[in-house]
């Protein structure tokens, strides 16, 4: 006889209930993907300061036209909270302090990657395309290469672009504005 194993899935409104009754500490390094409560991988230097860059230049480059969200939560649907390395977002006056941001809110999700570039690319990424994250990139720091993922369906992206050193990339919410992939990568 054969037994399945069943999982018990959490919705964001569980997983958010969770904190606020002291199930999970706001500190923990976990986040919610596709109802399961995942732990999130340690950040290392170069990890860290890929994030740091991107926030910085995404700065300058941008200024008031974003909101640039720093490994915070995103509500992609009702099983899944992510916090993506960077989240470019519609400017709101009250800074998303009465809901966090969901895909319409999304201009673009990073994922800054160096020990996770599989998880990254086999669960991240197309849970983005499943929500419809029009634009998603994973900044690659030890191949030295930025992967830009459009066009959102229910499969996946299509096409993907790979840029390296010495290219640029222009997002689709902001033609017309270059960002090399020096700048990304330092």
């Amino acid at each position: 006889m054969t037994t399945e194993v069943l999982r018990r899935l959490f919705t964001v409104e569980q997983y958010h209930r969770m904190i606020a009754t002291g199930i999970l500490q706001e500190g923990d390094r976990v986040e919610l993907i596709r109802g399961e409560i995942v732990e999130k991988a340690s950040i290392g230097t170069k990890h860290a300061a890929g994030v740091r860059r991107l926030n910085r230049l995404f700065f300058n480059k941008f200024g008031d036209q974003v909101l640039i969200s720093v490994q915070n939560p995103v509500e992609v649907d009702e099983y899944s909270e992510p916090e993506p390395d960077i989240a470019l977002l519609r400017p709101r006056e009250d800074f998303y302090a009465s809901a966090h941001p969901t895909p319409d809110d999304v201009f673009l999700l990073i994922e800054v990657s160096d020990s996770t570039i599989r998880y990254d690319r086999t669960v991240k990424i197309p849970l983005y395309a499943e929500d419809n994250i029009a634009e998603a990139w994973i900044v690659d720091v030890n191949a030295e290469l930025v992967e830009v993922y459009r066009q959102p369906s229910a499969t996946g992206y299509r096409p993907l672009q790979t840029s390296m050193r010495g290219q640029t990339i222009e997002l689709l919410a902001f033609p017309g504005v270059p960002i090399s992939v020096d700048e990304i990568l330092g």
